[in-house]
């Protein structure tokens, strides 16, 4: 049976006359018992006798009609599931984010988007930068929110916040810093080093060679959230992205931990990315604006 004589033959045996299934089904009575002939063609047997003026199912047609139903509940799910995929109503996504993010802007942004749309779920992946563009090629998330990435031509990227390398520090240790600090605080002062740290190690790095600048790298580490642990710890000052140094301060309580911005500042960019050929379902762009809305709350305080 193909699936119009599927429908066909459910229609008929709930609503227990051609003329009312042909009804609910939008469609001519001629039309609809052809469909219901050519079906028990198919299949080589009566599916309905008349009796009275009446039709009433065969014992195949009984044991079929279990079949039937499931297969209409099923495609009526899907149908469902399509409206509301097609309305932005309900959906999976599969996300990946930096560590940086994971701290404070992923959470808030999928606990404010879940509270509008309480259908939709999540699997969420905290990759390094450098594994990122390989999780979208390899289609292991749908986005990805990260630093910046070097272009390539199977990806798209959206900049959806700028943010800036702070120095994260304990408060004890320097009471009275000034809103900035210029690069050449940090000249031969113990520090964290970020290996492999990406855009913002590279901006850094960048920046003390231009100005021919020296800093003792005490501990070289490959996460910000590691670096600002061992900065609560009193290890070293820090530096770090500017997400993982509110995250930090605002978790380690008001008189443990602050950090500056520096002096020239070093900006980096803040990207939605994913595959050219693969744009953004409904549910993933409005959670894109939800997450952009939450990093510009937090880019602001």
């Amino acid at each position: 049976m193909r699936a119009r004589h599927i429908e066909a033959f459910h229609a008929i045996y709930v609503n227990g006359s051609i003329s009312t299934a042909a009804r609910a089904l939008s469609i001519s009575q001629p039309s609809l018992s052809k469909l219901l002939k050519h079906a028990e063609d198919q299949l080589g047997f009566v599916l309905f006798k008349r009796v009275k003026g009446r039709l009433v199912p065969t014992d195949d047609a009984h044991v079929l009609f279990r079949e039937a139903a499931d297969i209409q509940q099923r495609l009526g799910s899907m149908r469902r599931t399509a409206r509301n995929l097609r309305g932005g109503k309900s959906g999976h996504l599969r996300l990946a984010v930096l560590p940086a993010m994971g701290l404070g802007i992923a959470p808030a942004a999928i606990s404010r988007f879940r509270e509008q749309h309480p259908e939709v779920t999540f699997e969420i992946m905290t990759l390094h930068h450098n594994d990122v563009e390989r999780a979208l090629l390899e289609r292991s998330c749908e986005a990805a929110f990260a630093y910046d990435l070097p272009p390539h031509p199977q990806l798209k990227s959206t900049t959806i916040g700028q943010g800036e390398v702070m120095i994260l520090y304990r408060r004890e240790q320097f009471p009275a810093l000034p809103p900035r600090l210029e690069l050449s605080w940090l000249r031969n002062r113990d520090i964290v080093g970020l290996s492999a740290s990406g855009p913002v190690g590279d901006l850094f790095s960048a920046a003390l060679a231009q100005r021919n600048l020296n800093v003792q790298e005490v501990v070289s580490v490959q996460t910000f959230y590691l670096a600002a642990a061992l900065v609560r710890f009193g290890a070293a000052i820090a530096v770090v992205d500017e997400l993982t140094a509110r995250a930090s301060a605002s978790q380690a309580g008001p008189d443990a931990l602050d950090f500056r911005a520096l002096e020239p500042a070093l900006r980096f960019n803040i990207h939605a990315v994913h595959l050219e050929d693969r744009p953004l379902s409904v549910m993933a762009g409005r959670f894109m604006a939800t997450l952009q809305a939450v990093l510009a709350e937090t880019l602001r305080a």
